[in-house]
């Protein structure tokens, strides 16, 4: 634009000089300021593509950004979904063949005992630490099997499922898990509940590890767009040299991109807090 304002101020002192000049002069100038006319246009003209065609370049580097970002957060997506149909195949495996194995095992186990009984007995304390031990990874098989796909989760919703992960929690008497709704907490589409589900029991799981905390607070809200989890805690705090704690903010990142919320970690100078926003739409 700058050029075209150049050849304006010539074609001025063009138009100055013309009225001080000889009639020949003149003939010669009334040829020349056409031509200076057209220059000037096509100056203008180059100016003002040269603005159209730099706009353009932007508007497409911002649509192939826009594209490449929409992509990578459909890859994103696909990928936690493979990792869920993954985790709810393994779990029906264990349940349905694991499971009944075990149980046949106990079963076993409980006749032996029976006839045992019966027989010198020398034999029965050692039926008995079996059955136990059978026992006792039937209840872990069963436990593995509920955190790969939380069938609770799907029967009686969040908050419920999340009622009951505090009141496990707290019955060790080594932690105190406390849960907060607001009163109109919506019903959640199922890959928000579950998304939710897989953050929250992803920090309490960082807390158990690394925090040493006594007490956890869990605090959901919702309003018309979003639902808001804020969890704390009265441990170590936020630790950004801590890897594997690294890792774990990474995997929660993640899964708030997938259902297009946010995530933020802070140290509250006692103790931890991480605040997830997620659209109740997603």
């Amino acid at each position: 634009m700058d050029t075209a304002f150049s050849f304006f101020n010539v074609d001025v002192r063009l138009f100055h000089y013309c009225l001080l000049q000889t009639p020949t002069d003149h003939k010669t100038l009334e040829i020349l300021l056409p031509v200076i006319g057209v220059v000037f246009i096509i100056t203008v003209g180059v100016v003002l593509l040269n603005q159209f065609f730099q706009k353009t370049l932007i508007r497409e580097k911002l649509e192939k950004e826009e594209l490449k970002n929409s992509q990578q957060l459909e890859l994103l997506r696909s990928s936690i979904q493979v990792q869920e149909d993954e985790r709810k195949r393994i779990a029906q495996d264990i349940h349905d063949e694991l499971g009944a194995v075990l149980s046949i095992t106990k079963m076993h186990l409980q006749q032996l005992e029976e006839k045992e009984k019966n027989n010198t007995g020398e034999l029965l304390p050692a039926l008995q630490n079996i059955r136990s031990l059978t026992e006792s990874s039937l209840a872990s098989m069963r436990r593995v099997s509920h955190e790969l796909m939380p069938q609770q989760l799907e029967t009686f919703g969040l908050v419920k499922t999340l009622e009951t992960v505090a009141a496990q929690a707290s019955k060790t008497g080594s932690i105190e898990v406390n849960i907060i709704t607001s009163a109109n907490m919506p019903e959640l589409s199922w890959p928000v509940k579950l998304g939710l589900y897989r953050i929250i029991m992803e920090l309490i799981n960082n807390t158990l590890k690394h925090a040493g905390a006594k007490r956890i607070l869990i605090q959901l809200k919702a309003t018309q767009h979003d639902i808001t989890c804020t969890y704390t805690d009265d441990g170590t705090g936020f630790k950004k040299n801590n890897t594997s704690d690294g890792l774990g903010h990474k995997s929660i990142e993640g899964r708030a991109n997938a259902m297009a919320g946010s995530v933020s970690f802070n140290d509250t100078g006692n103790g931890f807090e991480a605040v997830i926003t997620i659209p109740v739409i997603s």
